[in-house]
């Protein structure tokens, strides 16, 4: 199936525009006769002359036309765009080519016995193991309990991502759910420029944008900055109000795993999950 979420050409162009469209002129310090502008942002050509390409060059990736920078005309771009480490893997990922001095590699097929284990070994701390797509590959029971009717969910469903858009119990959960999403979708954007070609991923893109307004809307907004830790605040049925402090972690040898710990962040939120737990 083809749609926008799979053509890296059309998303570098777009990518590329929105990028330069949010820049201020006025502090990059640009001449004043400069400044008289019709449309937000910098225009193509001062793109160019801070990258040292052609303005027929921006305008051609800006078109998607099929051009296939090298990695010193993309490292350019990131400059002169003023792109976060973040959005510079993006681009390099969207282009076909890895930034210089990262490391690449997606997930492995599955999780390997010993974090499987270790997901156990983290009790009573909540953890769960999520490849790139965020499927849960491996939690334990506190973080089972944790969920809003976990085992109901089929295991085949079990996808942090749907969970959160899908699932009834969910959609209340987070207290903060806008930037809970705002961040998963960041980092399943960033996750496809990574792998273009994995159909499982851009089906569950297609059926996300689809069947929820909230993704759809974060989608078309091109962020890819994700946090790896963080606080959250938790609205469990039966416990309550739990906040947690929560770290997101990479395998060295499995970077597109992920496990996901919580740790309460007060003694009222720790004295929740123990209850919580030993019910």
């Amino acid at each position: 199936m083809t749609t926008r979420t799979v053509n890296t050409t059309e998303e570098l162009a777009a990518f590329l525009r929105s990028r330069r469209e949010r820049l201020d002129p006025d502090r990059l310090g640009l001449p004043a006769h400069r400044r008289a502008r019709r449309t937000p942002g910098l225009r193509r050509e001062e793109v160019a002359e801070l990258a040292g390409v052609s303005t027929d060059y921006v305008v051609r990736l800006e078109q998607g036309r099929g051009l296939r920078p090298s990695a010193e005309v993309l490292a350019a771009l990131a400059r002169a765009l003023r792109l976060a480490p973040g959005e510079r893997d993006y681009l390099f990922d969207l282009a076909g080519r890895r930034r210089p001095g990262s490391t690449g590699g997606g997930a492995a097929a599955g999780p390997a016995p010993s974090l499987a284990r270790l997901v156990d070994d983290l009790s009573p701390l909540p953890a769960m193991l999520m490849d790139h797509r965020y499927d849960l590959l491996a939690w334990n029971p506190e973080m089972a309990r944790l969920l809003p009717d976990f085992d109901a969910v089929p295991p085949a469903r079990r996808n942090a991502m749907r969970l959160c858009l899908l699932h009834p119990a969910m959609r209340s959960f987070y207290a903060d759910r806008e930037q809970v999403l705002r961040d998963g979708v960041a980092h399943l954007r960033a996750a496809w420029a990574a792998d273009p070609e994995d159909r499982a991923l851009s089906g569950l893109i297609a059926e996300f944008v689809t069947q929820d307004e909230d993704f759809a809307r974060l989608w078309s907004e091109r962020e890819v900055s994700v946090n790896g830790r963080g606080r959250k605040l938790l609205r469990h049925p039966v416990a309550g109000a739990i906040t947690v402090d929560f770290e997101v972690l990479l395998p060295l040898q499995d970077p597109g795993l992920r496990l996901l710990v919580y740790r309460a962040a007060d003694e009222e939120s720790r004295a929740s999950l123990d209850r919580l737990c030993t019910r």
